[in-house]
């Protein structure tokens, strides 16, 4: 990578570069809705249905559904009316309904059993993610992540988007972070977010929480960077190791790759480690409250889905957990490339 100004913040916004990587698995996912399960010519038969009835009548995991459910809604194929009843739109019964002349059902064919739709069915129906790009190593992200040849070649990928990424929210939280000394980067990969946080904000300093191997990868970008003095690596597991005390925890990208058991456990660590004023910044992709979009956080969400054990998520959702344990939620801030920013004050 060429070497750049750290504190900089790029001229242009990514989004429609990254929109094209992370909307990979949205078309298999259709094809799967459309042909293996028929869904809408279902939901078409029975006028308007629960998303419940969906679950027991095809017998589909609720973390996945939920995903379907929302690309569906931000698409804008089915619709939520009284009682949270989903109905399909006009265009969905013009041209998904099998009995349809105009069922477009065919155009999906090529891709219906697909290495990644035959993945986005197999989480569908087990909840269980499927390998990592559709490889045949029978590992998941997670499990993948543990082989040192992966984790480098994954965290470099992180890292080449983080550098834009990380600027602009290192602009961003500047209102919030004024009397913060210390940040706690959790899961925080090659540790680009912290390296651009105390590029653009001199009194900080930071460490970063990371799990072997990708603890060596961490350090090794830290002192590419030369702030090897004010970022400190500790290697441990951040559900099982205990977390160092902070003025603020930063959560970049990590909650949407966790179901609500193990988000809930990450931020009651944020809870231990700060005191009360103590904040945590969470940065990813968000779906609005309303979970109908945006379309670019839907498809990316079929991808975190089938990869992951967790999907995109909205600040409402989150902002239900940390109201658990003591924490007040500012609003949502946007930043750069479909993402953006809260954070969570302890009370």
């Amino acid at each position: 990578m060429a070497s750049f100004e750290l504190s900089s913040t790029p001229a242009t916004d990514p989004a429609l570069l990254l929109r094209y990587r992370d909307r990979q698995y949205a078309a298999d996912m259709m094809a799967v809705a459309i042909l293996k399960l028929n869904l809408f010519t279902w939901i078409h038969e029975q006028e308007q249905v629960s998303r419940d009835l969906i679950a027991e009548h095809f017998k589909l995991a609720s973390r996945a559904l939920d995903v379907l459910i929302t690309l569906c809604r931000a698409g804008g194929w089915i619709t939520s009316g009284d009682n949270d009843l989903l109905r399909l739109t006009e265009q969905a019964k013009e041209f998904l309904v099998d009995s349809s002349e105009y069922f477009l059902g065919p155009y999906y064919q090529p891709i219906a059993d697909s290495p990644i739709a035959t993945g986005c069915l197999q989480v569908l129906k087990e909840d269980r993610p499927a390998n990592w790009q559709a490889k045949d190593d029978s590992n998941d992200w997670h499990e993948s992540m543990m082989d040192e040849e992966f984790a480098k070649g994954f965290t470099a990928l992180m890292n080449c988007r983080g550098v834009a990424m990380g600027q602009s929210l290192a602009a961003a939280v500047e209102p919030w972070i004024g009397n913060v000394k210390s940040i706690l980067d959790v899961g925080g990969g090659s540790g680009i977010y912290s390296a651009t946080l105390l590029a653009k904000h001199p009194h900080l300093v930071a460490t970063v929480f990371e799990q072997q191997p990708v603890d060596r990868i961490t350090q090794s970008e830290i002192e590419l960077h030369g702030l090897q003095s004010r970022i400190e690596v500790q290697t441990g597991n951040m559900f099982s190791d205990p977390w160092p005390k902070t003025d603020c925890v930063l959560l970049s990208n990590v909650l949407h790759d966790w179901d609500f058991p193990a988000i809930r456990q990450i931020i009651q660590k944020c809870s231990e480690s700060v005191s009360v004023g103590g904040k945590v910044i969470v940065h990813e992709a968000f779906l609005n409250d309303d979970k109908d979009g945006p379309l670019p956080v839907a498809e990316y969400s079929v991808l975190l889905v089938n990869i992951t054990q967790g999907r995109c998520y909205s600040p409402a959702e989150y902002g239900e957990i940390f109201e658990e344990f003591g924490f007040k939620c500012d609003a949502y801030q946007d930043t750069i490339a479909d993402r953006g920013f809260f954070v969570a004050i302890k009370q």
